[in-house]
C-alpha cells in the first residue's frame, strides 16, 4: 500500500495556493507533476556533467553518454523491448507518430488502406490524414459506441487485404477508456497490417509489455508519467525500424558523409538526428525509477479507488453527466453539467484552486459524436487524495448553483 502523505512531500508544488486556496491538481492527463527526484536528475546533469553525448572523448562527454544510454536501457526494461536500440528517444508522442508516418510515406501506394479509431487524440489522426494525402491511401475509422468503447465488430469488417496500418490509443485521453489493444493488434496482424499504439495516456497507469503485446510500434511521452516535457520514446520492432527511412538528416544519424553519398548510422541513432534533449532523457529514466519505487500495481489499485470514489460522488449531483462509462478505464472522469458550458465550470473551479481541463481535449471527433462543445475533465494521479475529490465535488455543486 502506498502512503500518499509521504509521496506528496516529493511534490512541493502540491503545497502552493491558487487564488488563496490550496491547489487541487486534477489535470494529470495533460501533464503530471514532477517529483524532486526527477528535478534533481536534471540539475545534477547541468551542474555536474553538462556535455554533448556520443561525440567526445573527454570525461564529461563520457559521463553524459553513459547516463543517457543507461536511461534508454531503463526504458527498454520497463517496456520489455527485446533490444535497447529498439527505443528511439524523441520529443514526445507527437514526434514519434510523425516519425513513423514519414517513414511509411515511402512504403504506401494508392489503394492501400489505413485504420484509426474514433477515440484518437488529434496527434494520432492528423499525421495519418497527411500521409493519405501524400500517398493516395485511404483512411478508415473504427466507430465508437455510446459508452466510450470501440465497435470491434465494425473494426473486423474494416480489415481486409488492403489494410496496411492500424492506429489506436491504448487509453483514451478524453474518456479514460482502456482499449482492448491485445485483440486489436491480433486482428490487424491477421491481415498482415502493422500496428502503432499510442501509449501516452496508458503509460502513467499501465506497464505495457511490448513483446507480449506483439505490437509493432508503441509511443510514450515522459511528461505524462512524472518526467519532464519535451522528451518521449518510440518503441519499434527492429525489423520495422530498419525498413523505415530516417525522419531527419543531420549530425549523429550518419555513418559516412561525402558530397556524393551519405550512409546512415545504425539503430537507434538513425532516427536521432542532432543534439537530443540530454537532460530530459536522463530525467525520463529517473522518472521511471521513481514510479517503480512506488510500484505500478500499488499505483493502479490506489487510482482505481480514487476513480470509484469520484465517480460515485459526482454521479450523485443532479444534472451531471459522465462521458465514457466503459470499463476498464483509467482515473479520468469527463463530465458536464446540464445546460452549462464546460469552460464556465472550469473557470469557477479555478477560482477555488482546482485545476481541471476543459474543452475537446484534442479529441474533437469524440465531442462531435456526443454533440457537445467539450467536457470538464478531472484526471487523478497517485499523489491525489479523496479529500481533494471532496473539494472538487463541492466546487462542482457551487458552479451548478451559480450557473444553472
Amino acid at each position: 500500500m502506498l502512503d500518499v502523505s509521504v509521496i506528496r512531500k516529493d511534490f512541493p508544488i502540491l503545497d502552493r495556493q491558487v487564488h488563496g486556496k490550496p491547489l487541487v491538481y486534477f489535470d494529470n492527463a495533460a501533464t503530471s507533476q514532477t517529483p524532486k527526484q526527477v528535478v534533481s536528475a536534471i540539475s545534477d546533469y547541468y551542474f555536474g556533467y553538462n556535455s554533448n553525448i556520443h561525440r567526445g572523448v573527454h570525461r564529461l562527454s563520457q559521463e553524459a553518454t553513459d547516463a543517457y544510454e543507461q536511461a534508454r536501457i531503463k526504458m527498454q526494461h520497463h517496456f520489455n523491448a527485446a533490444h535497447a536500440h529498439e527505443i528511439i528517444l524523441t520529443s514526445g508522442t507527437t514526434h514519434s507518430i510523425n516519425l513513423v508516418a514519414h517513414g511509411f510515406g515511402a512504403l504506401l501506394k494508392k489503394g492501400d488502406e489505413i485504420i484509426v479509431s474514433a477515440l484518437e487524440h488529434h496527434s494520432n489522426i492528423v499525421p495519418w490524414q497527411m500521409l493519405c494525402e501524400r500517398t493516395g491511401a485511404q483512411l478508415k475509422v473504427i466507430p465508437m459506441m455510446e459508452n466510450g468503447s470501440l465497435d470491434l465488430e465494425a473494426y473486423g469488417q474494416l480489415l481486409n487485404e488492403n489494410t496496411q496500418l492500424v492506429f489506436c490509443n491504448h487509453v483514451s485521453n478524453a474518456l479514460g477508456t482502456v482499449n482492448p489493444i491485445e485483440k486489436i493488434i491480433d486482428m490487424a496482424h491477421g491481415v498482415n497490417a502493422v500496428v502503432l499504439i499510442d501509449g501516452a495516456q496508458a503509460a502513467p497507469h499501465i506497464q505495457a509489455d511490448v513483446q507480449a503485446l506483439d505490437v509493432d510500434f508503441y509511443t510514450v511521452s515522459a511528461h505524462k508519467m512524472c518526467g519532464p516535457t519535451g522528451v518521449g520514446l518510440l518503441y519499434g520492432k527492429e525489423s520495422w525500424l530498419r525498413k523505415l527511412p530516417p525522419y531527419q538528416g543531420g549530425g549523429e544519424m550518419i555513418a559516412e558523409v561525402s558530397f556524393e553519398k551519405t550512409t546512415y548510422a545504425d539503430l537507434p541513432h538513425k532516427f536521432e538526428a542532432g543534439t537530443p534533449n540530454i537532460a530530459g532523457g536522463i530525467a525520463f529514466g529517473a522518472a521511471l525509477d521513481y514510479m517503480h519505487t512506488i510500484g505500478f500495481k500499488a499505483i493502479a489499485e490506489y487510482e482505481q479507488e480514487l476513480l470509484d470514489y469520484a465517480t460515485e460522488q459526482l454521479s450523485a449531483i443532479d444534472g451531471l453527466r459522465i462521458y465514457g462509462t466503459q470499463h476498464p478505464k483509467t482515473a479520468v472522469i469527463s463530465f458536464n453539467l446540464e445546460g452549462v458550458h464546460p469552460y464556465d465550470v472550469g473557470t469557477i473551479l479555478d477560482q477555488l484552486g482546482i485545476a481541471v481541463r476543459t474543452g475537446h481535449h484534442c479529441a474533437q471527433p469524440i465531442m462531435d459524436f456526443y454533440q457537445i462543445p467539450g467536457t470538464v475533465r478531472a484526471s487523478f494521479s497517485f499523489y491525489n487524495t479523496k479529500a481533494e475529490i471532496d473539494a472538487l465535488v463541492d466546487g462542482v455543486k457551487r458552479a451548478k448553483m451559480m450557473l444553472q
